[in-house]
C-alpha cells in the first residue's frame, strides 16, 4: 500500500492530525506529486482515481492482456499441454475489459462532456464489433479456435494500441 507524501517527504496525516486521509483538501487541489499519473500540463491536481486514470490504466490492461491472451491462444494450437479451462477464462476477463473501457470512454464523452478524437472512439467500437464476430465465429472455426483466438487477441491488441496513441489528440 502506498502513503500520500506531502512534497517535503512528510505524510498526510502526520502531525498530529487525524484522519488526514478523509478530508478533501489533502486529496484535492493539491500541485502533482509522483504519484499523479498525469503531468501538471494535463491537469495537475491529485485525484485518487478519476475516470481519466481508469481509463487510461484499462486501456494497457486490456492491450497487455489481450496480447498474452493472444500469444497463450497461438501457442495452444501446437503445443496441447496450454490447452486449459484457464485460457478461456483470461481470455473472457481480458475481452470484457473492452467493455469496460469503451463504458469509461462513453463516460466521459457524454457524462463530463470531454473531447475525444474521432478514430479514438471509432477505434474503440471497432474492438466491441471484433470481440462480437470472434465470439460469433467459434463454432464454425471449431478446428482452428486456437488461431481464431490467438489472432483475434492480437488484432485487439493492436487496436487498443492505435487507439492510446491517438487517444489525446481531439
Amino acid at each position: 500500500m502506498f502513503r500520500l507524501r506531502r512534497p517535503g517527504g512528510i505524510p498526510v496525516g502526520a502531525g498530529g492530525q487525524t484522519n488526514a486521509l478523509f478530508r478533501p483538501a489533502h486529496l484535492f487541489g493539491r500541485t502533482a506529486t509522483k504519484l499523479d499519473p498525469f503531468p501538471p500540463g494535463e491537469g495537475g491536481t491529485l485525484a485518487v482515481l478519476t475516470l481519466r486514470s481508469l481509463h487510461v490504466a484499462g486501456a494497457w490492461v486490456a492491450i497487455i492482456g489481450n496480447a498474452a491472451a493472444g500469444l497463450w491462444a497461438l501457442g495452444a494450437h501446437w503445443w496441447p499441454w496450454l490447452r486449459t479451462r484457464a485460457l478461456w477464462r483470461f481470455t473472457a476477463a481480458v475481452e470484457a475489459a473492452i467493455f469496460v473501457q469503451v463504458g469509461f470512454g462513453v463516460a466521459m464523452v457524454a457524462g463530463q462532456n470531454r473531447p475525444a478524437a474521432q478514430f479514438h472512439m471509432f477505434y474503440g467500437f471497432v474492438a466491441l464489433v471484433a470481440v462480437g464476430i470472434i465470439y460469433s465465429y467459434r463454432q464454425q472455426l471449431e478446428r482452428w479456435r486456437y488461431l481464431l483466438y490467438g489472432l483475434g487477441g492480437l488484432f485487439l491488441m493492436g487496436l487498443g494500441l492505435r487507439a492510446l496513441t491517438i487517444g489525446s489528440r481531439p
